[in-house]
């Protein structure tokens, strides 16, 4: 069986790939969406979201995709729930128009179909580190979140810890630490990979108080309740192995992101921890791929950025699509 022809395919189903899908699809274009692994991104492991415009009353993160997911199919994209497995270029035998100047690229799906695409949006964001305790995705969401600025709203004047060594977890800190009546910053370290001036912020502000070298070896959640709450944590001391508990209302992870880009090495080039290099914001190396959101974003993180490189990645590909001339 031939591959199929694709004008637009995108994978990934968060902010930025439902975003660039809602684009595609309504430039008269009917983009080939891959869900991925996780379908909805990040936001399908929240529970309020208070910071996307246009919901006055907040609205679930969940809700939230599944409404885009609604919005882009209606409008005419295809989305099928498989990942990507493989990617590379065309075969030999594809002829192209002499005047094009972006190569046809070949996509390979877990199900074992193959896609040659003209044009291709990366939008398969970047996967939160965690210290794999048990419990954790019980209460990711209700109490235990991966981003302060998403989810410190809902800690204001309660008691909560931030585990982290680098400019993130000083920066979650800090933000929090106007927030909340307390943050325990723990690392298992006495010393810190964060750059001098972050480092002596948190210092100094009185909100915050340093735990070291601490590990943190257990989730603590409310007993017989329906809906699981962090309730406290257990650490231990990395010298001397002697435990210590705190009472916490929220645990924010700040350890770090692993971009989910390494299967698109050979269109893209990454910087030292995986995040896709671009210029003008979404363009790759590769003429024709382009990236948008958290796979490319190693400082913002938020869905409304997210939603907006996707936007502009999907306006890039369509002008490009009009710009060459393509056969087969």
């Amino acid at each position: 069986m031939s591959p199929q022809l694709e004008d637009m395919v995108i994978v990934g189903t968060g902010p930025a790939g439902l975003t660039a899908a809602i684009y595609g699809a309504r430039s008269g274009i009917s983009p080939l969406v891959f869900a991925g692994t996780q379908p909805g991104g990040q936001l399908t492991t929240t529970t309020d979201v208070e910071n996307f415009p246009g919901f006055a009353e907040g609205i679930l993160g969940p809700q939230l995709m599944e409404n885009m997911t609604t919005q882009a199919t209606r409008v005419g994209a295809r989305i099928q729930y498989h990942h990507i497995d493989a990617v590379g270029w065309a075969p030999p035998s594809t002829t192209q128009h002499p005047t094009q100047q972006a190569p046809l690229k070949k996509l390979v799906s877990a199900d074992g179909q193959e896609i040659l695409a003209k044009t291709v949006i990366l939008c398969t964001g970047a996967t939160a580190k965690t210290l794999n305790l048990p419990q954790e995705a019980t209460l990711m969401g209700h109490g235990l979140s991966t981003c302060a600025t998403c989810d410190g709203f809902f800690y204001r004047h309660k008691i909560v810890a931030v585990v982290g060594g680098g400019d993130s977890a000083m920066e979650e800190s800090l933000f929090l630490a106007n927030l909340a009546k307390k943050v325990y910053l723990i690392h298992r370290r006495d010393g810190f990979r964060a750059s001098h001036i972050m480092l002596e912020r948190a210092r100094q502000h009185p909100n915050i108080e340093f735990c070291l070298p601490y590990e943190v070896s257990e989730l603590v959640s409310e007993p017989n309740t329906d809906i699981p709450a962090l309730s406290g944590i257990i650490m231990n001391h990395t010298t001397t192995n002697q435990p210590r508990q705190l009472e916490l209302h929220g645990l924010f992870y700040a350890i770090g992101h692993t971009p989910n880009s390494q299967i698109f090495k050979p269109w893209v080039d990454t910087d030292d921890q995986g995040y896709i290099l671009v210029q003008n914001e979404v363009n790759t190396k590769t003429p024709g791929v382009y990236a948008a959101g958290d796979v490319c974003d190693p400082h913002y993180k938020q869905a409304i950025t997210a939603a907006g490189l996707g936007c502009k990645a999907a306006m890039s590909a369509i002008r490009l699509l009009d710009e060459v001339s393509w056969e087969l």
